[in-house]
């Protein structure tokens, strides 16, 4: 365990407070230059950020990404100026002229913190209440490492995650389901700061948010502190060093005055969302004796801020640690670095072998859900660092498999690599993304397709901060069937391919569904979604190399029997099978048709040019068929083509019954074919 250790001298609390102004200054002057920002809650969490920070958080500014690191997290995320000061005082490399560009053009301050732009930012926040996820997340990537890793005599894996949060954080329904689960998992490295100031940009809460924070804390199984005095360092002292013996996850609620330090703002929410404007700040600067011009900050306050020297020690101390850890434990050490790095097994040429080879060795029509469970009895074994679990759909979803060794059931010792989050699907998405950032885990995560909606925000920042997240998503079309439109997919599938850097793929049979795993597992630089299917789905018929050919994300799975194709027919997932079945009958009335897979449109977009005209070629009449909202395959059908689609709700039905019903079949599809034909005028015997 991590023991208090007051990281820098003690000092009065005059010049501790002038400590905390600088952050308030800092703040007050960068949101000024903008005329953009959020001066508020910075000035009025100084006091608590400059105890934390100083006293507490173990950081090295000159390696943001130690291993050990505490990670911080401002899941109040427009208060990013509070984050920027505290880096820029401690001395990450994040210079004085940075923060005068905030909120600029490709400045290292943007309006709410983003990871990759920011040295020492740990993920991006802004939309309220999911910086509080990927904190629990991390907490849970911290404990399952520590469980893995650590040996008696060498707990080499021992950091806390500490996060601040706001009214607005705690009001979205996200911080329920993480904080109950956080709760149930005994997150007891995971502690919270409760900014509680009362106000939002609507005014003083209490008319719209009037919660006993403590008592709904207490019920979710955490460890309560406060309310506190938020302006009083000893307090939050006190505080802080309790937490961190708790054997559950904390929460200090810290009363603050929102613009602390304003002489006629501070309190109200007009100094929540606006700069203060040049008259008040200069009225702050008399209120708090602060004699210096705008970013102007002495060179006593920087020595007293400056973490470099210390943050080197702690490191150096961990690295010797370690040293120690490699020889008394050899293979754990180069387990662990590896999957801190993020790269994968040395032998993982002999693991996509197998993958492909188990895919190709099934020849009875599958549902591609269980195509992926089947992938994943070769991934999860092979991969230490995959980390799974669904949202109370396991035997639905199949994310589970015989190496999955669930939290629930787990023997003392017993590495965990699953969990069933229960009935929070947007929980888990943010929860994943912040094991990805911790690093050392690839997680995946499973729920029917239309609960993409509820996780939807959570997938979007995944691809936002382009982190290694697998969202699988199950029965994803009218094809569930009886469960009706509530549960029918329709619209989502278009939509979630819309998000940039996602990767979306609807495999069409149980190799498809292999190499989309891959794919998934291999891609660092975003998250990748798998659209499954339910019902069975025929083997197609794949020749050799077919892995590389569907790996470009649409191939040609039938060509036509003889000369060129008249027309093309596009489909996706279970629409592959029509789309065949479809290229039989206009065979049989003398037009030759090409048939293209197309799993993922994303990875054929990145083609280069050649091997998209050879798959679709120009000038040949096009069809796209897919089981959901039409609009987006216009881009690859043309004005002139068209698209066998679903333009309105399911309806309850067994899904064969449904199919014919909204016309998605072989002879509509060769019927819309010839249409299409003869519109271009071509030739239909």
């Amino acid at each position: 365990m991590n023991a208090h250790n007051e990281l820098f001298p003690v000092i009065d609390p005059t010049q501790r407070r002038r400590l905390a102004n600088a952050i308030r200054f800092l703040a007050i002057d960068a949101v000024e230059a903008a005329k953009s920002g959020h001066p508020g809650a910075p000035m009025g969490m100084a006091d608590i950020a400059e105890v934390l920070w100083r006293g507490h958080l173990h950081h090295n500014p000159a390696n943001p990404h130690w291993a050990n690191r505490d990670r911080f997290v401002l899941s109040n995320g427009h208060a990013s100026m509070l984050i920027y000061a505290l880096l820029h005082l401690s001395g990450y490399e994040l210079p004085l002229d940075e923060l005068k560009r905030f909120r600029q053009l490709h400045s290292k301050t943007p309006g709410h913190p983003e990871v990759g732009y920011t040295p020492g930012v740990e993920t991006t926040t802004g939309p309220l209440g999911q910086g509080l996820a990927n904190a629990v997340g991390m907490a849970l990537a911290e404990r399952m490492l520590a469980r893995e890793f650590n040996r008696p005599g060498h707990d080499i894996i021992d950091h806390h995650t500490y996060v601040f949060v706001g009214d607005g954080c705690l009001m979205e329904g996200i911080s329920h389901e993480v904080c109950s689960l956080a709760g149930t998992l005994k997150l007891n490295k995971l502690i919270a700061f409760y900014d509680d100031n009362g106000i939002s940009i609507d005014g003083h809460v209490e008319h719209w948010f009037g919660d006993d924070t403590a008592k709904r804390f207490v019920a979710y199984g955490w460890n309560v502190i406060g309310p506190i005095d938020g302006h009083d360092p000893q307090a939050v002292e006190r505080a802080t060093a309790q937490a961190k013996t708790s054997d559950r996850p904390s929460l200090i609620i810290c009363t603050t005055t929102i613009g602390w330090g304003s002489p006629n703002k501070a309190g109200g929410h007009d100094v929540h969302g606006s700069a203060l404007g040049a008259a008040e700040v200069e009225a702050t600067r008399r209120a708090l004796g602060w004699e210096y011009g705008p970013f102007e900050i002495p060179q006593d306050i920087y020595d007293a801020w400056d973490a470099r020297a210390h943050g080197a020690k702690l490191e150096q101390a961990w690295n010797e640690r370690f040293d120690a850890y490699a020889r008394a434990w050899p293979e754990l050490a180069a387990a662990l670095r590896r999957r801190l790095s993020g790269e994968l097994p040395a032998d993982w040429a002999g693991t996509v072998h197998k993958l492909f080879a188990s895919a190709r060795a099934v020849s009875a029509a599958t549902a591609t859900r269980k195509a992926s469970q089947i992938a994943l009895e070769t991934l999860v074994p092979a991969l230490p660092e995959m980390f799974g679990g669904s949202a109370d759909l396991t035997g639905s979803n199949l994310t589970a498999v015989k190496a999955s060794h669930a939290w629930a059931s787990a023997q003392d010792g017993q590495v965990v690599n699953y969990l069933s989050y229960g009935v929070r699907e947007f929980g888990m998405a943010a929860m994943m993304n912040g094991m990805a950032l911790h690093g050392a885990f690839v997680p995946y995560g499973g729920t029917f397709l239309m609960f993409s909606d509820y996780a939807r925000n959570a997938v979007r920042m995944s691809a936002l901060m382009s982190q290694r997240v697998v969202h699988v998503f199950s029965h994803d079309s009218i094809g569930l069937g009886e469960d009706g439109p509530t549960h029918q997919a329709v619209e989502q599938t278009p939509s979630l391919r819309l998000i940039p850097r996602l990767d979306v793929w609807r495999p069409a049979d149980v190799l498809e569904t292999a190499v989309a795993w891959k794919h998934a597992v291999e891609r660092r630089d975003g998250p990748s979604a798998l659209l499954l299917s339910r019902q069975n789905l025929a083997v197609l018929q794949h020749g050799d190399g077919a892995e590389a050919r569907i790996e470009r994300g649409g191939y040609v799975v039938a060509d036509a029997a003889t000369g060129k194709p008249q027309v093309v027919l596009i489909a996706t997932g279970s629409e592959v099978e029509i789309a065949l079945k479809a290229r039989e009958l206009l065979a049989a009335g003398g037009v030759q048709a090409r048939v293209v897979s197309m799993p993922c449109t994303s990875a054929f977009d990145r083609q280069d040019v050649a091997w998209r005209t050879d798959v679709l070629p120009a000038g040949v009449p096009r069809v796209a068929v897919e089981a959901a909202q039409p609009d987006l395959w216009h881009k690859y059908v043309g004005l002139s083509g068209a698209v066998v689609g679903i333009s309105t709700f399911g309806e309850s039905a067994p899904a064969p019954e449904l199919y014919r019903h909204f016309h998605i079949t072989p002879e509509h599809t060769a019927e819309v074919a010839r249409e299409v034909l003869s519109r271009a005028g071509g030739a239909l015997d």
